[in-house]
């Protein structure tokens, strides 16, 4: 079928009114066709375009050309045109002149606009091919289908009115080459709802994106496969959305996901032999107003220092807890203060290795003022070498700005609590401010790994002098114990604070004695990242889990790290349940490797000898997201009394794009672009109310940036979207190997810390690193936009 080209003023004259840019002073659109294309899908995708330069304000109008000549392309004739549209093009065919013309078009500042078979076109170009993004993989599927797109970008004009998932019937195309990383996508296309058959993308199988390309502006969208597509208000959306960007008729961030338009680079040197001048053993950050960073060691050293593991030598475990700062003004770091903290025992067995030392920092919400600056601490001086036992503090200090150190002699301890030092791990250790000016504290559940096969930490008998440490169930699961759990108190200007409303408990729970106040959320194993989103003050957090390679139909899941949002004081499961409501099995006594019934994630007792708080405590809420080593959002079928069968070949992964194996949760921060700071460095609009979820390990873990539902994010709502990191915050060798901590700064930069190789020691590796955003602002410029 072929559309005859409607008259247009000479290209000269309308260029000369306007600017060197092409495209007349009213906008027009230029949509190209095949002459033998099915005549219903092009009228159809015609007719929309048409009305839809129609739509909206009317700075935002243009006008439509439509033709199957490629006659059209010569370059004079190309410069009438805001937006050049591919329709129905496969088998469509330029020569080498009229391709000529469209690329001296493109390269001029001209808009190009792909649609779904565009892709298809000139075939042997390489130039198209770059214009495109990507070219079909032959065998794909070949009739509509019924599929679930996710919209990653949710201020592209494109995409920024669309829902978050969006289901539509279309002919999905697979990719020769996955243009992620070359391309900015804007949505992608869920395998997991329909039959992607031969050369399936897996859980990265962008839909349609755009960049600056060559001197102008490349959209390109797979769908619109069918001439239903062009009826639809939600493909309509997009289309007119791609259109204004095109045409100049509006502005948009084509390069924020290109991996090449970010540079991380590492800021500080390895520390000088013997001395930790530079980096302690990395272990937190926070950044100040001023965009100084302050970073913490928990209390080992290097790999060849003495460390002394024996309980009647006075220095067992004395460790050196570092408060650095890099000030990016200088660019040079200086050692703050150096804590005695109980914590450097070196590796080994459970009971030997410790994870305690200096473990969290957060600076007072108004510390350009009062320079307080709180730390999350385990004193050396307060080990009780008979009974192994420890004090667990957070203090506030003064940071003292004439000599630029930590004055030690103003420390007043805000809390403290009992922690069992005979047996590693998990200490925990992250803190944050929300906006009232409460204070989190993330504990961890300081029990053993070991004595439970992997699986539910709920063995009862372990224990040195009558502390038991391999029953979290004394811990995280018990009211009446602030181990396991994220804390949350309001500090006041004495030193003292008070218990802020809403946490889980008041304290006077069946007359008291039985609960803390200061429990906001309960039921974590080791949260040592946590979060609080600036706009909403929802809390972010991550957690590891236990070791269970595989789930075991006797003993439940495999071991799952973990993160949720949380928005209401609650409980999260541990050691009862996993994941999304998955129960572990309780143990015996006298012989705990009997199994006794499943635990109920709706109704949980503790019924441990350990428990000295509540029996029937809070009911668990479902987590957000959870992997194990065999993938993300591990699920199984489910018995009528809701207990998984657990058997492997059984399993469904719901969470394709995560992957576990030795793996730690890092939770990072929600990402709020501030439009009002001009910075040259600030990570661009599209992460705006991202949330950063991580791995300590660089493999095949997770380094994402994942979009939630707010209307079920604080009830365990899968994650909607998600955008690989792992080529903008570098994972292998030369990267961020071992990632431990992550924040933005006020810049809207991202400062890393890497942890360093091995474990409990400081290397030559562990350093603090800056990524920062080189794509430039958004296109076309204020000056060059068209109507």
């Amino acid at each position: 079928m072929t559309i005859a080209l409607l008259g247009t003023a000479p290209a000269a004259a309308q260029n000369e009114e306007t600017s060197t840019l092409p495209g007349a002073q009213d906008p027009l659109v230029l949509v190209f066709h095949a002459a033998d294309a099915p005549e219903d899908r092009t009228q159809a995708g015609i007719s929309a375009i048409e009305a839809l330069g129609a739509e909206g304000p009317a700075d935002e109008h243009f006008a439509v050309d439509a033709t199957s000549d490629p006659a059209v392309f010569t370059p004079s004739g190309l410069l009438d045109y805001n937006a050049v549209v591919f329709l129905s093009a496969d088998g469509a065919v330029l020569n080498a002149n009229q391709e000529s013309a469209l690329q001296n078009y493109v390269r001029l500042g001209g808009g190009f606009v792909g649609v779904h078979d565009a892709a298809l076109a000139q075939p042997e170009s390489e130039w198209f091919t770059g214009l495109i993004g990507s070219r079909p993989e032959a065998g794909g599927p070949a009739d509509p289908q019924r599929a679930v797109v996710e919209v990653g970008d949710r201020t592209n004009p494109a995409t920024s009115g669309l829902p978050l998932e969006w289901a539509k019937s279309d002919v999905w195309f697979n990719w020769e080459t996955n243009p992620t990383g070359q391309v900015h996508t804007v949505a992608r296309v869920r395998e997991s709802t329909y039959g992607p058959g031969e050369g399936a993308e897996g859980w990265d199988h962008p839909i349609s994106w755009c960049r600056d390309y060559d001197g102008g502006r490349s959209f390109y969208t797979g769908m619109g496969g069918t001439a239903q597509s062009f009826t639809e208000n939600n493909f309509r959306k997009h289309l007119r959305g791609a259109l204004l960007w095109t045409s100049r008729l509006a502005r948009a961030d084509c390069q924020a996901t290109i991996t090449d338009n970010y540079e991380a680079e590492r800021l500080t040197a390895p520390n000088q032999p013997g001395e930790l001048d530079q980096i302690g053993e990395p272990h937190g950050l926070d950044i100040a107003d001023d965009g100084r960073v302050f970073y913490i060691g928990r209390g080992g050293h290097w790999a060849d220092t003495p460390v002394v593991t024996d309980w009647n030598d006075p220095e067992i475990g004395l460790g050196e807890g570092t408060v650095h700062v890099y000030d990016p003004a200088t660019e040079e770091v200086s050692l703050v203060a150096t804590l005695d903290v109980f914590g450097n025992k070196g590796g080994g067995g459970e009971l030997v290795k410790i994870e305690e030392g200096l473990v969290g920092i957060v600076l007072d919400p108004d510390f350009a003022e009062n320079n307080w600056m709180y730390l999350h601490w385990t004193p050396h001086s307060e080990i009780d070498r008979e009974t192994h036992m420890g004090e667990r503090r957070v203090s506030r200090f003064t940071l003292d700005q004439e000599t630029g150190t930590l004055d030690l002699a103003s420390e007043q301890v805000l809390l403290s609590w009992p922690v069992q030092i005979h047996s590693c791990c998990h200490a925990g250790g992250g803190m944050d401010f929300d906006s009232a000016g409460n204070l989190y504290i993330a504990t961890g559940d300081t029990n053993s790994s070991q004595f439970t096969d992997g699986y539910s930490g709920n063995n009862p008998e372990p224990n040195f002098e009558g502390v038991s440490f391999a029953d979290a169930r004394r811990t995280s699961g018990n009211t009446n114990n602030l181990n396991g759990k994220i804390l949350r108190i309001h500090p006041e200007d004495d030193g003292t604070y008070t218990i802020p409303e809403g946490n889980l408990f008041t304290g006077e729970e069946e007359g008291g004695g039985k609960t803390r106040a200061e429990i906001y959320v309960m039921g974590v194993r080791n949260p040592s990242r946590i979060s609080i989103d600036p706009q909403d003050d929802s809390l972010q957090v991550g957690w590891v889990g236990p070791d269970a390679a595989e789930p075991s139909t006797t003993w439940g899941p495999a071991k799952y790290d973990t993160f949720a949002v949380i928005t209401e004081a609650g409980n999260r499961g541990w050691p009862y349940c996993m994941g999304n409501s998955q129960p572990y099995r309780d143990r015996n006594l006298p012989d705990p490797t009997q199994p006794l019934g499943w635990y109920d994630c709706d109704a949980p007792k503790n019924e441990s000898p350990n428990n000295d708080g509540l029996v029937d405590i809070p009911p668990v809420t479902d987590n957000n997201i959870w992997y194990s080593p065999q993938g993300g959002g591990p699920d199984f079928p489910r018995n009528a009394e809701g207990v998984p069968s657990y058997e492997l070949d059984e399993q469904t992964l719901r969470l394709p794009w995560l992957t576990g194996g030795g793996q730690a949760a890092m939770n990072g921060p929600v990402y709020r672009y501030d439009d009002s700071q001009d910075s040259p460095v600030a990570w661009p609009e599209y992460w705006d109310g991202k949330w950063f979820v991580g791995d300590h390990y660089d493999a095949d873990q997770p380094r994402h940036a994942v979009v939630m539902d707010p209307a079920n994010a604080g009830s365990g709502g899968l994650p909607v979207h998600a955008e690989s990191l792992d080529e903008i915050i570098p994972i292998g060798e030369g990267g961020i190997r071992n990632l431990m901590d992550w924040k933005f700064a006020p810049d809207g930069s991202m400062y890393v810390l890497d942890y360093g190789r091995g474990f409990f020691t400081v290397t030559g590796e562990s350093a603090l690193w800056r990524v920062t955003y080189t794509g430039g602002e958004a296109t076309p410029l204020p000056q060059d936009l068209a109507g």
